[in-house]
């Protein structure tokens, strides 16, 4: 099906054709710097959208609702690693203001009707079949073509680089992990204490230099980028590092693909799918 998070009857008729057990919600107008220009597209997708998907939810009686949240509530958060018992209560752009709302709206939901809720951080999820504005598209394009790439805060960056299949696999392992109000795993799971409802940290656990992060792109390419150094950018951060502590608590594996991997990875798709 191709239908919009918006388009409420649409949707609906998703939920009642089929007998949905278990809701993955990846869908969302995402992206940092576009949420600086317009607004409007996130609050379509990522606040009237989501509520559609909750009031279904909660309507068919879905048994687990998994949604995906991102790294990029943490905001102005400088403790490292970032914990999902820390505070998210300073995001400094609108895209993560509103992921945020998506996690506490989603927990409202939950205590209210009972619904069994993952949200799932993401940390800067990167590989084949990606989304073309971000920064590994870009980089790649950029040097194959000889124009020059740009880095923000002169590449003075630290990013937790997650490949793909490290995301899914840890979503595969988290279906049938439902949390159980007064259940928690361990002393510092992030379960409510009021819902069954918890948060959780996908990433590498590996803090990766912007600057080498290009580096493995230019050693996989065979061929040097075109550097254009700039300054930060407003809404974003200087680095974002996961502890995953709890990921392996409930299911044992921990997201591993070494950068020099994934980049190989993502450039063998890059130039099969378009031809270079």
């Amino acid at each position: 099906y191709k239908i919009s998070l918006e388009h409420t009857n649409s949707l609906e008729k998703i939920f009642k054709k089929n007998k949905i057990d278990i809701v993955i919600n990846l869908a969302a107008q995402a992206g940092v710097r576009y949420s600086l220009v317009n607004h409007k597209p996130y609050i379509s997708s990522n606040i009237k959208g989501f509520v559609n998907l909750l009031e279904l939810c909660k309507k068919y009686n879905v048994k687990h609702t998994i949604f995906a949240s991102s790294s990029s509530v943490y905001g102005a958060n400088t403790k490292i690693p970032f914990s999902e018992k820390d505070s998210a209560q300073h995001p400094i752009q609108f895209y993560a203001a509103t992921k945020r709302s998506n996690e506490l709206m989603a927990h409202a939901y939950s205590h209210l009707y009972k619904i069994q809720t993952t949200g799932l951080r993401f940390f800067t999820v990167y590989g084949p079949w990606g989304r073309p504005d971000m920064a590994l598209f870009k980089f790649t394009k950029g040097i194959l073509s000889n124009e020059p790439i740009d880095i923000y805060n002169n590449g003075e960056m630290y990013r937790d680089f997650t490949y793909v299949e490290d995301i899914v696999q840890s979503i595969r392992l988290l279906i049938d992990k439902i949390p159980v109000e007064g259940k928690p795993v361990e002393k510092n799971d992030s379960l409510s204490p009021v819902a069954p409802y918890r948060l959780l940290n996908i990433g590498n656990s590996k803090k990766i230099r912007l600057l080498d992060f290009i580096e493995a792109i230019e050693n996989e390419l065979g061929k040097k980028a075109v550097r254009n150094l700039m300054p930060m950018q407003m809404g974003d951060v200087s680095e974002t590092f996961a502890d995953t502590s709890l990921l392996k608590a409930l299911v044992d594996y921990s997201p591993n693909t070494e950068i020099e991997k994934g980049v190989a990875l993502f450039i063998k798709w890059y130039k099969d799918y378009y031809n270079v």
